[in-house]
């Protein structure tokens, strides 16, 4: 059943999964917990591909438990150079700014 315009379609565990446009910010206040580290591990090799180099993920400032998810999948990435907290007035401590390397065909030899 095809959705009405305008209308959201809810999906089945068995539809296809939804691609969203890869940009610079990406907010996990939406993204369940349980889904949070898989999601920002592929959202930067997406951002990446993408050509992306300065990337800001806000994950909120709550107790810092998502704060630290993103951050240990940062500082295990091959290609994140940088990461630390945005300025107060791209997020404080509620996101974090990362710089990624760019892909391999486009660094220098």
């Amino acid at each position: 059943m095809e959705p009405e315009p305008g209308k959201y379609h809810v999906c089945d565990q068995d539809d296809e999964p939804v691609r969203l446009p890869i940009t610079d910010v990406f907010d996990l206040h939406t993204v369940p917990p349980r889904d949070v580290a898989a999601i920002v591990a592929e959202y930067l090799v997406e951002a990446r591909a993408n050509g992306l180099q300065h990337i800001r993920i806000v994950h909120g400032k709550g107790i810092g438990i998502q704060r630290e998810i993103v951050r240990k999948i940062l500082e295990r990435s091959d290609f994140v150079l940088t990461y630390g907290d945005a300025p107060a007035d791209a997020g404080g401590w509620g996101a974090t700014l990362a710089t990624l390397a760019p892909p391999a065909a486009e660094q220098a030899p």
